[in-house]
């Protein structure tokens, strides 16, 4: 059996890095003798940290070899993630909607099956991102999506075949390893603090939540000794957006930067010592939900605020336009006060989410595995 994973892979994003990782693992622990091909920026990188094969996925190299790989496969599978949306610009042939919709009809032209796999979709705002997944999604063969605003997005655009099933982002299946390399090497902090994980992100020409961030941390650091450290999700981007948010607080000095190239395991082996995640990031909110930590979501899109809905911790949290420094510190005071409720709160919600999440890898077998063996 032969499988081919698209999505955006080798950029050094760990939530995308922790899809695939919770794709490949459960993928090699159902089915050992699958063979994997993985299209990702850093093939080299990829096939060593996951011992798979792996092509450029650009058309500048391995153009040939990747229709090969597409046309051997028993199924391509794209995603899981945010992968089909045209928040970033699109034109013809370039942007992320257009590229993964390429592959997709590329391997439909070679009779090869396709499975949107734990999509999230959106947003779509251009008229031609629209006719073009009506066009392409149309006519794949499985459609799995993690959240039902996703769902209702593909039905307002027209897709009507295959049926789409919501089911849970991948991530929530991935299989954390109770060893970390560099856990205990990561920084050396103060043994009396309140370690609070952070993420922040860079977000197109909004620069007034780098101050809203930088002010909360100062109350709390203020008021309840915490330890700011920041989980920067996507290399130097996330690093950078760290170190603005500490040049805007009076207390800076007091924060951490974690390393931007540790691997996913690393980084939620560290968040289980937090005692509460503020984040941008998704997936820093599900690497706080499989930790069992408890968090606050400031959400610049649609993805972030379906999940803080889906695990009840939306009241808690506040959109990205209206972000307030005084009310995250209220609410981060107040889920560090009672814990235990949130707590079983969210371990609850993530269980319930592996299993939806699961499903993804069920229905992989139904419809496409199971048949060739």
């Amino acid at each position: 059996m032969k499988v081919v994973i698209s999505g955006f892979y080798g950029f050094n994003n760990a939530g995308d890095e922790a899809i695939l990782k919770a794709m490949i693992d459960n993928l090699k622990m159902k089915w050992p003798e699958l063979e994997i091909t993985v299209l990702s920026f850093d093939p080299r990188a990829t096939s060593s940290v996951h011992d798979v094969k792996s092509l450029y996925r650009g058309w500048r190299r391995d153009t040939l070899k990747k229709m090969q790989a597409i046309k051997n496969a028993d199924v391509l599978i794209s995603g899981g993630g945010g992968l089909l949306q045209d928040t970033y610009p699109t034109k013809v042939i370039s942007g992320p909607l257009p590229y993964y919709l390429i592959i997709v009809m590329l391997a439909k032209l070679m009779r090869t099956k396709v499975m949107f796999f734990s999509q999230g979709i959106g947003p779509i705002n251009t008229r031609y991102a629209k006719s073009l997944m009506k066009l392409v999604a149309n006519r794949v063969d499985l459609i799995t999506v993690r959240d039902q605003h996703s769902k209702g997005l593909l039905k307002k655009l027209g897709i009507k075949k295959p049926q789409t099933i919501v089911t849970a982002d991948i991530v929530f299946s991935y299989l954390i390893s109770n060893e970390s390399s560099h856990l205990n090497n990561l920084l050396r902090l103060p043994d009396q603090s309140a370690f609070v994980a952070v993420s922040v992100r860079p977000w197109f020409d909004q620069t007034n939540y780098y101050g809203e961030f930088a002010k909360a941390l100062d109350i709390l650091i203020e008021k309840r000794g915490i330890t700011p450290i920041f989980i920067p999700m996507e290399n130097h981007h996330d690093y950078q957006a760290a170190e603005r948010v500490i040049s805007e607080m009076s207390y800076g000095s007091q924060c951490r930067v974690l390393d931007p190239n540790l691997p996913p395991n690393d980084y939620i082996s560290f968040i289980k010592n937090c005692h509460l995640m503020i984040g941008m990031r998704l997936h820093a909110l599900i690497f706080s939900a499989l930790a069992a930590v408890p968090f606050i979501g400031v959400s610049y899109d649609n993805k972030v605020e379906n999940f803080l809905k889906m695990t009840n911790m939306w009241d808690v949290s506040c959109d990205l336009n209206n972000i307030n420094a005084e009310a995250i510190a209220e609410n981060a005071m107040y889920l560090l006060d009672q814990p235990e409720m949130y707590i079983d709160q969210i371990q609850c919600k993530a269980k319930h989410l592996r299993q939806k999440s699961d499903r993804n890898l069920e229905l992989l077998d139904r419809h496409f595995l199971s048949k060739t063996t």
